[in-house]
Parts: structure tokens; C-alpha cells; sequence
């Protein structure tokens, strides 16, 4: 049996998703008019809302305009939301679909935690497992938060923790470490390429949250020689799309916090 919706209240979710898609101010009358409904119809949703601290109205113009009730509980929600869970299936998919392994790191505070770790079919043993630091200057993970903090929270975070060479390739330099982070800012993507492990390649991206800050990032890693110039590419497509994917389900809208 199709379950029973009502109608006053799926007019009140209409009313409030306008204020997502359309202007951040709006009267009754242009509310009326993109939903279709009367003015009379409109302003008792909009009254019910406004007492209950959804909406509020501006003074100046009396257009009406979202509340800090949906800012409260938009809060709420975005504090509880567990990344694990949410990213927990999206990583088992990746995994199938690129037969290499996936990892998840958190950032907590000014450190990196290996939260989750799902192994390919052809797993070597790598580095991390869960609950282990994760460098911030040798990883693609690390390098991949680092380029959507601030410069004074990479300066900050560069300065305060050993950047110790794993292997001839580590970059140790503070100053060549933030000079590829534009780069990475900008396509989304980070390599650690041998650079704490020899004959390993990771790829990884950046999670943001509601807020638009970025939390947390997701990295496939392989053997070098299996992520080659063929397939690379899939593998890139592969790690933004589930880093997206996560980062929609925390509630991010697309727009990055300025630093």
C-alpha cells in the first residue's frame, strides 16, 4: 500500500527547497508564482514557518528568507553525520571496480588517522592500516587536505611535524611541498608517487563537508606498474568520483570555503 503523504507539508518542503534553488530573498508573491499556488496558500506556509524559525523576514525589503532553526539543524546533522558509514559502501564499490586498494584518512585537528582501509584482490602490504598517522608531506592523502587548507594552516601544520625522507623520492623541502599544492587545488587530485614507499603510487582526492571544509580524503594505492599511462586515467576518474560522491552525501553543495 502506497504510503500517505500530506500535502501541507510536502507545500512546506517545496516552500523552504525554493530558497535552495532559487533566490536567497523571496516574496509571497514570487514564491506564488514559482510553485503555482495562491497567495493565500503561500502566506500561511510562509507564517507557519517564519513562528517556528525556519523562515525570517527582512525588514528593509519584507522578503522572506531562510532561518536559523535550518541553520541550527543543518549544523546538527552535519556533526553527526558519520564519514565511515556514508563512505564505507562507496569504498567497497571503488575496490571492485579498480581491483587495488582504497583507504580513507581523517583529519583530526593538525594529524591524518587511517579511519578505513579495503584491500584489492592483488593487496601488497602497504604502510598504513586503521587507526596509523598518515604523513601529510609524503602522501597523497596528505598532500591532498594540505591544498584546500589555508597557507597559515599549512605553514603551521609543515612546521610543526618531522618531514622525514621514506625514500629517495620524499620531498622534504616545506617550501617545494607548497609549491605543488595550487596545482593539486586546482585538479583535484594528488600523487604520492613513490615517495613513501618504493614501487608504490597513490592517488588520492579531497571530502568536504556541509560547511565546505575539506575533512577527510580517499586514495587508491598499487603497485607502481600497474597504474601506468593506460590506465591512470580510470583510476583518477575513478578516486574524484567516489571523493564527490562522499562529500555530496556530508551534505557539501559544491562550494569550497574560502581560506
Amino acid at each position: 500500500m502506497a504510503e500517505r503523504l500530506i500535502q501541507s507539508i510536502e507545500r512546506a518542503a517545496d516552500v523552504l527547497g525554493l530558497f535552495l534553488t532559487s533566490h536567497p530573498e523571496q516574496s509571497i508573491k514570487e514564491i506564488s508564482d514559482r510553485l503555482n499556488l495562491s497567495k493565500s496558500t503561500v502566506h500561511g506556509i510562509i507564517k507557519t514557518l517564519e513562528h517556528r524559525g525556519y523562515l525570517e523576514q527582512n525588514s528593509e525589503n519584507q522578503k522572506y528568507r531562510l532561518g536559523i532553526k535550518l541553520f541550527e539543524l543543518g549544523n546538527y546533522v552535519g556533526k553527526h553525520l558519520d564519514i565511515g558509514r556514508i563512505a564505507r559502501p562507496i569504498i567497497k564499490d571503488l575496490v571492485e571496480e579498480l581491483h587495488e586498494t582504497v583507504h580513507l584518512v581523517s583529519l583530526q585537528r593538525d594529524e591524518l588517522i587511517y579511519i578505513e582501509k579495503v584491500e584489492g584482490p592483488n593487496a601488497l602490504t602497504i604502510y598504513s592500516h586503521i587507526g596509523k598517522r598518515a604523513p601529510f608531506h609524503c602522501t597523497g592523502v596528505g598532500k591532498a587536505i594540505l591544498s584546500h587548507l589555508s597557507e597559515d594552516e599549512v605553514n603551521r601544520i609543515l612546521s610543526s611535524i618531522s618531514l622525514e625522507a621514506f625514500t629517495e623520492f620524499t620531498k622534504t623541502n616545506i617550501e617545494e611541498i607548497k609549491g605543488l599544492l595550487p596545482s593539486i587545488r586546482e585538479q583535484g587530485y594528488a600523487f604520492d608517487d613513490e615517495e613513501i614507499e618504493l614501487g608504490l603510487k597513490c592517488v588520492a582526492a579531497p571530502i568536504f563537508n556541509h560547511q565546505g571544509n575539506v575533512i577527510a580524503s580517499i586514495s587508491c594505492a598499487a603497485p607502481k606498474m600497474r597504474l601506468d599511462e593506460e590506465r591512470l586515467p580510470n583510476v583518477i576518474e575513478g578516486i574524484k568520483h567516489a571523493a564527490a560522491d562522499i562529500s555530496r552525501q556530508l551534505g557539501f553543495n559544491g562550494n569550497i570555503a574560502s581560506k
